[in-house]
């Protein structure tokens, strides 16, 4: 198989004065990169690193950092700027790193590695071991206190990347700006790997820039500002930062103008909202995939480069390395693609079920309907996935956010967080919402919670409802409102 050097060495050759990587401030050329990835690289192995944790912002001193470990064969780990403190603790501690380049750690020593490029050290005695072939462990946000670790060899990697080009061929991507933070898999491959892979220009702004401040507030003013400098072909995209953009581009057109492909996923997309992004001039198309199975498992391509690889309402076929099939509750399970295992578990098998529940049309594609565990059982026994629901509410402008809440429950109960200024628009839409659901999962009661959800810390990470916890946190409203305690 091509290795990543292999194309960056290709590259140098035909396009060295390219932009290979650049931030809001320097630019690095392909005649250029492979050098400082090699040197880096020696570096890190000079000091004695094994396995590097990285918690920077995005910038072209993450990228180098990832790729001189992949190229050492050093093991990297990935901090998610918006762990708590204690889950950052949890995952140096659990990931056995030595090296650490980011915000300085209790009982860890002063590292200089480079100009401008300082760590901090610390002995490791009996690291946790890995599988063999360990090259990154990327960590899920989880649903708990404890993110696992999830264990990827490069190989993985690159099979990931190279078919995301083989699926994109003819889309002529030529500049990728990263919204996502680097230390998410799907931007990771997505926004660095594959744009080298390609040839193309990856931008990494500092999340700020791009319109991020913490984990789930987002300016989208600064985001309307970066597109603008920056004039993209292709972003990755959450569905909230789809609904943002295409808000941007109703009211400013020429900021789609540049866009070749927008890839949404991370969550369940209405299909009014790609409808509304489309006629926006969005190049939108859903995809799917979990870090266990190299972070991508289908992608619609855009239909004008692969028709048929392109179907509205699906998250599109399956990559060509993998095979997918849905067992008799519903379940998805990917075989061809999986990781080499949970860190400090056993190996993984070679079919991983996702837990997630999703159906396959006669044609291979790939629908999604729903996460298995929050399959809510009305107490009227019908049957319904809450996300379906919370996709439909994308559509709705005057909400930023819908969790709902009906299992077990004779109604369902909803909580809705309003944009700023937008309250008095609710009772219209969520009636407009309910015309187009049945019945059984049509919002009967619902209320504005305060504090938010992200301040009361019942989302998780990246940003999904911790539903045990809010059912318990709300219990005394939904008993009110309900007549169940839930």
């Amino acid at each position: 198989m091509t290795s990543l050097w292999n194309c960056l060495e290709q590259h140098t050759q035909q396009q060295g004065d390219a932009v290979a990587l650049q931030d809001a401030t320097t630019r690095v050329c392909y005649r250029e990169l492979l050098p400082r990835i090699k040197a880096l690289a020696e570096v890190l192995v000079r000091a004695g690193t094994r396995r590097l944790a990285l918690q920077l912002d995005n910038s072209i001193d993450w990228a180098l950092c990832d790729l001189a470990c992949a190229h050492a064969g050093l093991v990297l780990v990935p901090v998610p700027g918006f762990f708590s403190a204690e889950q950052r603790q949890w995952l140096l501690n659990s990931s056995g790193a030595d090296t650490l380049i980011g915000p300085p750690a209790d009982g860890w020593q002063p590292l200089v590695l480079a100009p401008g490029l300082s760590g901090w050290h610390r002995q490791v005695d009996a690291p946790v071991p890995l599988p063999s072939g360990t090259a990154k462990i990327t960590y899920t946000s989880g649903t708990t206190g404890q993110p696992k670790g999830v264990c990827l060899s490069l190989k993985q990697e690159l099979t990931t990347v190279r078919a995301l080009a083989d699926r994109l061929a003819g889309t002529r991507v030529e500049h990728h700006l990263t919204l996502l933070p680097l230390s998410t898999l799907l931007e990771n491959l997505a926004g660095l790997y594959l744009p080298l892979w390609l040839g193309a220009t990856a931008t990494l702004p500092g999340l700020e820039e791009v319109g991020f401040t913490g984990s789930s507030q987002f300016d989208a003013s600064r985001l309307a500002t970066a597109l603008a400098r920056w004039q993209p072909h292709s972003l990755v995209l959450v569905p909230e930062l789809l609904r943002l953009l295409t808000g941007l581009c109703l009211r400013q057109p020429t900021l789609a103008t540049s866009l070749r492909l927008v890839a949404v996923g991370g969550g369940r997309v209405a299909p009014g909202l790609l409808r509304q992004a489309r006629a926006a001039g969005i190049p939108a198309v859903e995809g799917y995939g979990l870090s266990e199975c190299g972070s991508v498992v289908a992608l619609n391509s855009p239909e004008h480069s692969h028709p048929e690889y392109h179907r509205p309402g699906s998250v599109g076929r399956p990559l060509d390395h993998l095979s997918v099939r849905i067992d008799e509750s519903g379940e998805i399970h990917v075989r061809g693609g999986a990781m080499l295992g949970y860190l400090g578990e056993p190996a993984a098998p070679a079919e991983i079920a996702t837990g997630d529940l999703g159906q396959l049309d006669a044609d291979g594609f790939l629908h999604i309907t729903g996460r298995r565990k929050n399959v809510q059982i009305t107490a009227f026994g019908r049957n319904f996935s809450p996300e379906w629901v919370e996709a439909e509410a994308q559509g709705c402008p005057a909400i930023a956010r819908l969790v709902i809440i009906g299992d077990g429950l004779p109604a369902n109960l909803a909580l809705v967080q309003p944009l700023p200024g937008q309250e008095s628009a609710l009772p219209g839409q969520i009636a407009a919402l309910n015309a187009q659901l049945p019945d059984y999962a049509r919002i009967h009661h619902w209320l504005v919670p305060s504090p938010g959800l992200a301040e009361a810390g019942l989302l998780t990470a990246n940003g999904r409802p911790r539903r045990d916890a809010i059912r318990r946190a709300y219990a005394d409203q939904i008993q009110h409102l309900t007549g169940v305690r839930p």
